[in-house]
């Protein structure tokens, strides 16, 4: 019987026992997120409305569609990431509609014209974003078939992020970042899809390039250090990512794709000089800019003492982090807090509010619902049995992680503030639409490689033909 393996439970089931889990863990999430609306609106204004309904009943659709997806096209993947997703992106029109409450009420007490609400806008980003998934699942019945496109992916995602860069500024820019493309009232953020397809160039690249990566290079002070030549996708990766950093004023985006594919260069090399290297080449040009650049000047100098420009550049996270020590362990209660201080709660401070009104409890469940997407995700991408599918899994896991630190960092003053957005809570379509990829990937790695047949058992060399081994007696058991 050695070498031997049953097949997976999901495989003897046709998946049905991971399905009915993930079908009940989003009850359960939808039944938290209606409980949370409830007393949001009762904090805010007497009860749950009809606005809260509706979107709670629109909501519940969209989920229902989406599992009855993956149990059509993916019924062997893992049951624990979608119910996660659906719990985060609850949350994040729970607390956006909290904010436009807010914001109502203000203008009322003002005397001022009401803002249009974000949360319906929110909504249907958020079916958009479940379609997407959907249409992910159906047209990628392979996660190694991106694996063709390697190079176009790779074309296509440097392309993305220059576009903003080389268009006029008032077809790109909001409040003096230049990241997006604008036209005709239409908005989007390119780098958000842009990280997804550089992910898979270099996923793409690694596995051509294996021997390469793995062999070639000089022994110093031991560590085997790359060829130059070798070094030219990791080059051009910093060039990018400075490029980006320098004229598109955004510093979380240039933190975010090139801490990716640093983590990709060594987990598909092993290699630790790749990230010492990485790591060395980004800090010179990080310096470079922080003397040439003054915005990037003005972001350190926030980061090191916020109060000391609070009424002009440090008022956004000094608010921040007065709120959030206003929560404190058990926050304020939905509806109890004023969130609406922080300028940009619902996009970039949106990990504010949840401190502040949820506490450091909630904020905590908060960031263990990313942990477990990160976990696995990564556990999806050791489990699939080729080189593409574990670094494709593995970037992807590595940069909803990456993503995180970097935005809660900055939020919290850990490190300077990036502009980056919380996945699948934040407002904005791009984000959302773009990470519901991501998971509709990784969803499909984990499906392969669950219902993937095992491996044949070696062939048993009979005894009178096998060839003579040298036998230790350490090797022998018991001693």
């Amino acid at each position: 019987m050695s070498g031997f393996r049953h097949p997976p439970p999901a495989a003897q089931s046709g998946g049905r026992v991971p399905r009915n889990a993930e079908l009940l863990l989003c009850v359960a999430a939808l039944g938290l997120i209606a409980f949370a609306y409830m007393a949001m609106t009762s904090a805010t204004g007497g009860g749950i409305d009809g606005r809260a309904l509706r979107a709670l009943g629109v909501f519940t659709v969209f989920v229902l569609v989406t599992h009855l997806a993956v149990r059509r096209w993916a019924a062997a993947a893992d049951p624990v990431l979608l119910p996660c997703a659906v719990l985060l992106n609850g949350l994040g029109l729970l607390i956006i509609d909290r904010l436009d409450r807010a914001e109502a009420a203000l203008a009322a007490n003002s005397g001022t014209a009401a803002p249009s609400s974000d949360a319906p806008h929110q909504l249907v980003w958020t079916g958009l974003g479940m379609a997407l998934f959907i249409g992910v699942l159906v047209g990628v019945r392979d996660h190694t078939r991106p694996a063709k496109f390697g190079y176009t992916c790779g074309l296509g995602g440097v392309v993305a992020l220059l576009i903003p860069a080389l268009l006029p500024s008032r077809f790109s820019e909001v409040n003096g970042g230049k990241s997006w493309i604008m036209f005709s009232g239409f908005s989007i953020q390119p780098g958000e899809f842009a990280k997804v397809l550089l992910i898979i160039f270099i996923a793409a690249f690694l596995v051509a390039n294996r021997d390469l990566f793995t062999t070639a290079g000089k022994r110093v002070l031991g560590m085997t250090l790359p060829r130059l030549r070798d070094l030219g996708p990791l080059i051009l990766v910093t060039f990018v990512a400075v490029l980006v950093l320098v004229y598109e004023k955004n510093l979380g985006f240039s933190l975010l794709v090139f801490g990716t594919v640093l983590a990709m260069m060594y987990i598909g090399t092993g290699r630790a000089s790749w990230l010492l290297i990485g790591v060395a080449m980004f800090a010179v040009g990080a310096i470079i800019a922080y003397q040439l650049f003054g915005h990037v000047r003005v972001r350190v100098e926030v980061w090191q003492d916020p109060l000391a420009t609070y009424y002009t550049t440090g008022y956004q996270i000094s608010q921040a982090l007065f709120g959030m020590a206003t929560g404190g362990i058990g926050g304020t209660g939905l509806g109890g807090g004023r969130p609406q201080d922080v300028p940009f709660a619902k996009t970039d401070f949106i990990i504010s509010t949840i401190g502040e009104e949820m506490g450091l409890i909630g904020l905590a469940a908060v960031l263990t619902l990313f942990l477990i997407i990160t976990v696995r995700g990564f556990s999806a991408a050791l489990t699939t049995r080729d080189a593409f599918g574990k670094l494709l899994g593995g970037g992807l896991a590595f940069s909803l992680g990456w993503q995180l630190f970097v935005v809660v960092g900055g939020v919290t003053k850990l490190i300077p503030l990036t502009g980056l957005t919380t996945p699948f809570m934040s407002y904005g379509g791009s984000s959302l639409l773009a990470n519901y990829i991501i998971l509709a990937l990784l969803l499909r790695i984990s499906h392969d490689a669950r219902s993937a047949p095992p491996p044949p058992p070696r062939p048993v060399t009979p005894i009178a033909e096998d060839m003579t081994q040298h036998v230790s007696r350490k090797s022998l058991p018991g001693h």
